[in-house]
């Protein structure tokens, strides 16, 4: 029994002698260019994952891979993690503010005026007047302060970091009353409630689900209330018998009662959403008029930029928030600012919808998405693929307007090969292009989709159609 066992050992070690060592395998000739796009380093950790598959392979199946093999699974791992690399992708999903897409796009424009800022050094926190050591971001908090009529702003790393900081500077083991239908859960399963907690802040839940009245509100003030929180719901909709308080009569019950009044706007845009057939949305700057002593809102959203969050409003309680040791934690760097000053000058200047690629998406007219959609349609129709176009609607997406759409020309196509093999070929392509499957179909919505980028999205369709086919 023993020298069966000894002899199955010795054959399964000699089957892995078999397998070339690590070294030997970076040495041949055709991973040479892959080590120049992907580093010695990762090449390596690729090599050391197929080795270890290989030997598992050969304990299953009593034999190695062949060097062709061994080849070919080398190439495909580096091949996905290829994929993995941040890189720009073609989003004719049609969702504007796609959260997996990094939500708001940056236009070339954009990146164009800010190149030269962010080349060599930058005076991030340098008084070129005084010769001395300034401030981080003073300038995006004036402009901030201009587009918001508030005395102070902040500006942090996101909008939960915002919420978070406000709640732990200034209801630390105090209690903040927030209506039950405003506890939402934000992006990537945050809750509010959690938010709460974590900041040392005790929530006080007031009204119903569907209605909450000012004097819910009032009802609930003791001598451990610390603000009085409201939470915009601009990532769902209620609709029927519903009821919240507005902030003008928080801020009459805030007065009153000497207890600062909190707005969490999340989405937060500048612009009047009705102009472009839009339902309203709470702009910043009115929720400042209406009395809100705070206002934060997410900065990768409605207003267009990188990711972050801004806090604005009164100066007594902002310079608290200024003050807080967490405030340096959730800073942001030079280039989150150098993009945030280009965009606000945007909004002030009056060149938003022209220069910031959502508002460009949101204010394009019908009639233009459809001469492209026509456009497209019909040069592949002349490659033989057969494609048609029809009237759909475009998602604002991103946590923002919540069941607001706008109208689009879809561009159908029917691929040679079911949806699904389609779809992956289109996202594995360089770039890679995105759309969504409906039954048997294909589905781009070119509202999304930069100008262009038009006759790429036609090779790339083509390339893949007939690769496929």
């Amino acid at each position: 029994m023993k020298n069966n066992e000894d002899v199955k050992n010795n054959k399964l070690n000699l089957l892995l002698s078999k397998i070339p060592s690590v070294e030997i395998i970076l040495q041949n000739k055709a991973l040479k260019p892959l080590m120049q796009k992907h580093s010695r380093k990762m090449l390596t950790q690729m090599v050391r994952k197929v080795i270890s598959e290989e030997k598992k392979n050969a304990r299953k199946n009593g034999r190695p891979y062949s060097a062709k093999e061994r080849m070919k699974k080398i190439k495909e791992h580096l091949e996905k993690e290829n994929l993995s690399y941040l890189q720009k992708v073609i989003n004719g999903s049609g969702v504007i503010l796609h959260t997996n897409l990094g939500r708001a796009p940056l236009g070339k424009e954009m990146l164009a005026a800010i190149q030269t800022s962010l080349q060599g050094y930058a005076n991030l926190e340098y008084d070129l007047v005084e010769g001395s050591r300034g401030k981080r971001g003073e300038i995006v908090e004036k402009l901030l302060c201009t587009l918001s009529h508030s005395e102070k702003s902040l500006v942090v790393n996101n909008n939960a970091g915002a919420i978070f900081l406000i709640l732990n500077t200034l209801a630390k083991n105090k209690e903040v009353i927030v209506s039950r239908g405003e506890l939402v859960q934000i992006g990537g399963g945050f809750r509010i409630p959690e938010i709460l907690e974590q900041s040392s802040a005790h929530l006080r839940e007031v009204g119903t689900t569907n209605q909450t009245f000012i004097k819910d509100y009032e009802k609930a003030i003791n001598d451990d209330t610390a603000l009085i929180l409201k939470v915009h719901q601009s990532n769902f909709n209620m609709n029927g018998f519903v009821h919240q308080a507005e902030v003008k009569e928080l801020k009459k019950l805030g007065k009153r009662y000497n207890l600062p009044v909190i707005v969490d706007l999340g989405s937060g845009t500048f612009l009047n959403t009705e102009n472009f057939g839009l339902k309203h949305e709470p702009t910043v700057q009115e929720s400042i008029r209406a009395g809100a002593d705070i206002v934060c809102f997410s900065t990768d959203k409605l207003l267009g930029g990188p990711q972050g969050g801004v806090i604005c409003g009164k100066e007594i309680y902002l310079k608290k928030i200024s003050q807080h040791p967490l405030f340096r934690t959730l800073r942001v760097d030079k280039i989150t600012l150098a993009i945030l000053q280009e965009i606000l000058l945007s909004y002030l200047k009056g060149e938003a919808v022209i220069k910031i690629p959502i508002w460009k998406m949101i204010s394009c007219p019908l009639e233009k998405i459809a001469i492209r959609s026509q456009n497209i349609c019909q040069k592949l129709k002349k490659e033989d693929i057969p494609v048609f176009t029809k009237e759909g609607q475009t998602a604002i997406g991103g946590g923002s307007l919540p069941g607001q759409t706008l109208p689009t020309k879809l561009i159908i196509i029917k691929p040679p090969c079911s949806v699904e093999i389609f779809s992956k070929e289109l996202r594995l392509f360089g770039p890679p292009l995105l759309g969504r499957k409906e039954k048997e179909f294909f589905i781009l919505d070119p509202r999304g989709i930069d100008p262009s980028s038009d006759n790429l999205v036609i090779k790339i369709i083509t390339s893949v159609y007939f690769k496929m086919k």
